[in-house]
């Protein structure tokens, strides 16, 4: 039997992607560097393993499938990609295809794609999104996407029947993609943390109650597979029935991803303020020790609000907060997709969205439409979302108010905020900026009416 494609990389997320692979009825080879993984593996496919071919050297990997060869790697990211590519080019012939779906940094997958024969994919939903429908964010050339797609949108989810996966542009396209997705989903979660914050401290709520609403607003404008999950692990009780969220240490951890998207949005002068905001929560999450000196120190914040804010309040604040933070991941990407000439298509990268990945929910199918009428349209500015943000804008400031008088930390929502309010002022105050930089480097300046004169009074003195 030759296999259809090939797939290294054993791990959790490898793993049930070749299940996935194999139960929509095409033949695959797989190889991991630990042999007994392997055998392992195939032992325990149940009625796959008749369209799983398990492999013990890289060489058995490639003659098990047919020509022209398409691999999957399912490897760490960094060093470990470039050596197992290394490892598998002497063994493979013209045409041949390597695929990297693992979270590796979009500047490596412009790199490896240069020299042919290599497409970077994003993948996302986790573990279970692997195993029966992720979604995927492709990138590379678009005939070798058009060679491999037939595997790839039978194996992920879809929407309105529809596959979430598609072709993003050439090259690293599709891992910035990822991402962009990865950064957003820092940022929606910072942010129904906060909200989480603001019942169990401001109002002083039980983790059932902060379960139920949740629930609630799963049912609504929020519904998400992160505020679904937020209900449940409210929910949660461990072996004595505590609640688990007052067991787990406060110490979130990350893999990076959240600081590419930061780190690239400086260079491209895109602002995502919500999003930086949460990967710095995550770092200072990090810092234990501090915290608990700073709380010795200055006090905490008071366990309940004197303000009367409102469940329904919240909800609104939450929906203004994620409406402003995918506006700004858009506008990012939009930026990338003219500095780098990618073309990102943006209806359908929200399409992708809408089932498989961790961010998916309700609310893309609106920026869906609103992008499909103007992809080039910041989000905040379509109309559906002017409404939107029109009645929501209110609570998301009361929120944001309440808490900074009573010291209960709002980074994202608050970021958020900011960045709404710079966005609808038109005459800001980098006219001062402007001017000290004039004073001190000469740098310039325009001027408002349009007449000569590059520098100010100051600079004869």
């Amino acid at each position: 039997m030759s296999a259809e494609i090939g797939l290294i990389g054993l791990g959790t997320m490898g793993a049930s992607l070749a299940l996935n692979i194999a139960e929509k009825g095409f033949d695959i080879a797989v190889w991991n560097r630990t042999t007994e993984v392997t055998r392992e593996f195939h032992a325990g496919a149940g009625e796959l393993a008749a369209r799983i071919t398990p492999t013990e050297t890289l060489e058995d990997l490639v003659q098990a499938i047919a020509r022209p060869r398409a691999i999957i790697l399912m490897v760490p990211a960094g060093p470990v990609v470039d050596d197992q590519i290394a490892a598998l080019r002497p063994l493979l012939d013209e045409g041949d295809l390597i695929i990297d779906a693992g979270n590796a940094n979009f500047h490596d997958t412009e790199r490896r794609a240069k020299a042919g024969g290599f497409m970077g994919i994003g993948i996302s939903g986790g573990e279970e999104g692997a195993r029966h429908g992720p979604s995927i964010m492709g990138g590379g050339a678009s005939a070798d996407w058009d060679r491999v797609a037939p595997v790839l949108t039978a194996i992920a989810a879809s929407a309105e029947g529809q596959p979430c996966a598609t072709w993003m542009g050439a090259g690293g396209a599709g891992h910035f993609v990822k991402a962009v997705h990865n950064g957003i989903e820092y940022a929606d979660m910072q942010m129904i943390a906060e909200i989480y914050g603001v019942m169990r401290d401001g109002l002083g709520m039980s983790a059932a109650q902060i379960a139920e609403a949740f629930r609630q607003w799963n049912r609504g404008p929020l519904q998400s597979y992160l505020i679904e999950i937020a209900g449940e692990v409210a929910a949660a009780v461990d072996a004595d029935g505590a609640p688990m969220l007052d067991v787990i240490l406060d110490k979130a951890g990350q893999k990076g991803t959240g600081r590419w998207t930061a780190i690239e949005a400086q260079h491209l002068a895109a602002p995502i303020p919500v999003i930086e905001a949460a990967v710095m929560a995550r770092n200072v999450s990090a810092r234990l020790e501090e915290r608990r000196a700073g709380e010795a120190l200055f006090g905490c914040a008071p366990r309940r609000l004197p303000g009367s804010l409102s469940l329904e309040g919240l909800e609104r604040a939450l929906i203004a907060g994620k409406i402003l933070c995918y506006a700004q991941g858009f506008a990012m990407m939009t930026e990338a997709s003219a500095q780098f000439g990618w073309d990102l298509p943006m209806p359908e990268i929200a399409k992708v969205w809408r089932a498989g990945c961790i961010i998916r929910s309700t609310m893309l199918n609106d920026m869906a439409t609103a992008l499909q009428e103007d992809p080039g349209r910041n989000l905040m500015l379509a109309p559906l979302f002017i409404d939107r943000l029109c009645g929501t804008q209110g609570d998301l400031r009361e929120t944001v108010a309440e808490c900074a008088r009573s010291g209960l930390p709002l980074p994202a929502l608050s970021a958020g905020l900011a960045w709404f309010d710079m966005m609808r002022t038109a005459r800001s105050t980098a006219n001062m900026i402007q001017a000290q930089r004039d004073f001190f480097g000469a740098h310039g300046f325009e001027r408002l009416d349009g007449a000569p004169g590059k520098h100010g009074p100051w600079a004869h003195g």
